[in-house]
């Protein structure tokens, strides 16, 4: 019977790499196909026929090794996978996939490779937040390959602190919901297909980032937002052919080219550029986390430690979501956004009734694998009709592409809407 997945596992040299072996036993339990390949140090750690005892298939280590059944095995290998998984990555092979360096199996393979790529790290603290590895780290991610974050615990060198490679379960079961997520994203190749534009008469107005409330000149109030998640909403549905403008407040990434992006700093500025162009919008995402108070009066210089304790009066800020909705024209769907850290059903599903939303997103910020910043995402979508649509964890892109589908689904509701209502007009005014 023909395997669901078939993953290469590279499997580097770590202490962590004994782990790589029961990864890939609860891969193979998940139904997927797994071929290994391994660098030179990582035969240090664990031996090439553990792994090609457990799979039956010749282990990669090196290209020109005499047994080597495969010539351009680095090709053949990277190119008729679903993943290429890194468990578990050390810096140094993180550093040499950043900078495009491939002077081993594995890393000609990732140069290779055309299917999505995942990593899972492990090493030291210090290794870990070095700036050189948060750099190469960031640079991949540009690149668009996937990280599994180390989590925090004790690591070989006794020291406690992040680096220590996730837990081998949900190593597995992220791999298995990004393979699954994936799969379906993709669009059939028919003339209804994603490649043809379904939103092309669709211009989404989409907010994202987070706003900035000013104390004083050099002080404010904000959050963590990143904007990451409005971008890859924006991206999602420019695919699909939709005119986008962006709103964006404060940002910890560079934006996507090719967008049309106003640029913002506080809540006042961000609902004057809503309002300003929401009437030209059929579609408004409010992916946003703008300030729900500001300082009843900004210093004009700044203010002094002079005493132990400052109080400063908050006011309201306009719910700028609430105004979209109530102020409406009959074209426009509104999509709203809750982000929360406890109680996220109920919250997701008062906010939507209350706002007379058409359908919203809700997701846990508390939780460091999905919350602000992170590039990825899980939670659930809830439609005006009681829809549920539960979203596991996934690369924000992915669940992007989600949001956009159901929203796509809520546009062809309401152009259904609108045939009939035209249909009903002229069997009235031929009666």
């Amino acid at each position: 019977m023909k395997k669901k997945w078939k993953i290469g596992l590279g499997v580097c040299g770590g202490i962590a790499a004994y782990k790589a072996v029961e990864v890939l036993r609860q891969l193979q339990k998940a139904d997927c196909e797994v071929q290994v390949a391994m660098t030179k140090e990582a035969t240090q750690f664990v031996q090439p026929l553990t792994f090609r005892a457990l799979t039956n298939k010749y282990v990669f280590v090196d290209d020109y090794a005499p047994d080597n059944p495969d010539p351009i095995a680095h090709v053949n290998f990277s190119q008729n996978i679903d993943l290429l998984l890194i468990v578990p990555a050390t810096a140094n092979i993180i550093a040499k996939f950043a900078n495009g360096i491939a002077d081993d199996f594995l890393t000609s393979t990732y140069l290779a490779s055309t299917a999505p790529v995942m990593i899972a790290p492990a090493m030291n603290t210090a290794m870990w937040n070095h700036p050189a590895t948060q750099r190469n780290i960031r640079r991949l991610k540009e690149d668009g390959v996937y990280f599994i974050e180390p989590i925090s615990g004790e690591l070989a060198c006794k020291t406690i602190g992040t680096g220590k490679l996730e837990e081998v379960q949900n190593i597995v079961k992220q791999v298995l919901d990004f393979l699954e997520s994936k799969a379906l994203s993709k669009q059939p190749a028919t003339t209804d297909s994603v490649e043809n534009f379904d939103l092309k008469d669709e211009h989404f107005l989409i907010t994202t980032g987070s706003t900035r409330e000013e104390i004083d000149p050099v002080r404010y109030i904000s959050n963590y937002s990143s904007g990451k998640m409005g971008f890859a909403i924006a991206l999602a549905a420019q695919k699909r052919g939709a005119k986008v403008t962006v709103i964006a407040g404060n940002l910890s990434i560079s934006p996507p080219e090719n967008l049309d992006i106003i640029k913002v700093k506080s809540a006042e500025e961000m609902h004057n550029a809503v309002m300003e162009r929401i009437k030209d919008a059929t579609v408004y995402v409010g992916a946003a986390a703008v300030a729900d108070y500001k300082p009843v009066n900004r210093a004009r210089s700044k203010i002094k430690k002079d005493s132990s304790k400052l109080i400063i009066e908050l006011e309201k800020t306009k719910d700028i979501l609430e105004e979209v909705s109530k102020n409406r024209h009959e074209k426009l769907l509104v999509i709203g956004f809750a982000a929360e850290t406890e109680n996220l059903e109920n919250y997701a599903a008062e906010k939507m009734q209350k706002k007379n939303l058409d359908m919203i997103v809700a997701n846990d910020v508390s939780n460091p694998s999905s919350g602000f910043g992170s590039d990825n995402n899980q939670g659930f979508i809830l439609t005006k009709k009681g829809i549920k649509i539960e979203i596991p964890l996934m690369p924000k892109t992915m669940m992007a592409e989600r949001i956009v589908e159901q929203i796509s689904e809520l546009i062809k509701l309401r152009q259904n809407l609108e045939k009939s209502e035209n249909v009903d007009s002229k069997i009235e005014s031929q009666s």
